[in-house]
């Protein structure tokens, strides 16, 4: 998953982005077993009908495209993305829709776990923002409170781009410094981190 270059602004580059967590297919993985469970047993077992069998899987197979299939395929087109200037919130399978927050904008975060959710380190943040935008919720994401960590980290690094040189965007021996300072605190992968360095590196 890599988030398209030709939406990003000039000077801009991804810090992080990532599907909301993974035990959202906990229940379509669930019904899909169930479906299939029950198809099975329908052709194995008496009365040997096949009109009947075959009713069976057809609503099974209705039954696994909304149950099943839809929950992944939502999951699999939501995406949340951290860059060097705004906050990405990405969804829809047909028709799609978004929500940018720039970072100066934001004023406040919080995020909330339930005891599940912080066992499975997932949760949801709560961003107070400036403007049009009031509240947003990013629902359902992998360590909301490390997350929550480095936005605010990358967005004072935003505030002092603003501050310090206007319009004019820092070199890429600072965007490496600041990278580098981010995965020494642990909120960035090396991956990551290596990833962004080989990006600045060849643009050279």
């Amino acid at each position: 998953m890599s988030y398209p270059e030709h939406f990003l602004t000039e000077g801009e580059s991804v810090v992080r982005e990532f599907r909301p967590h993974w035990r959202l297919l906990f229940i379509p993985f669930g019904w899909t077993l169930l479906l299939g469970a029950a198809v099975l047993l329908t052709w194995m077992y008496p009365p040997d009908d096949s009109t009947f069998d075959w009713v069976i899987t057809g609503i099974a197979g209705v039954l696994f495209l909304r149950l099943g299939l839809y929950p992944f395929i939502k999951w699999w087109f939501t995406h949340y993305v951290l860059t060097n200037e705004r906050l990405i919130r990405r969804s829809g399978i047909l028709s799609r829709k978004g929500k940018e927050i720039p970072l100066e904008n934001i004023n406040d975060m919080s995020f909330s776990q339930t005891i599940l959710e912080r066992v499975l380190r997932s949760g949801d943040l709560l961003i107070e923002s400036a403007g049009e935008h009031g509240q947003s919720v990013f629902a359902d994401i992998p360590q909301p409170e490390q997350f929550q960590s480095l936005v605010y980290r990358v967005r004072e690094l935003r505030a002092k781009d603003l501050g310090s040189t206007g319009v004019e965007q820092t070199d890429r021996v600072s965007q490496l410094e600041r990278f580098a300072r981010l995965y020494r605190e642990g909120l960035i992968t090396e991956q990551e981190y290596e990833r962004q360095k080989a990006k600045l590196l060849a643009d050279e």
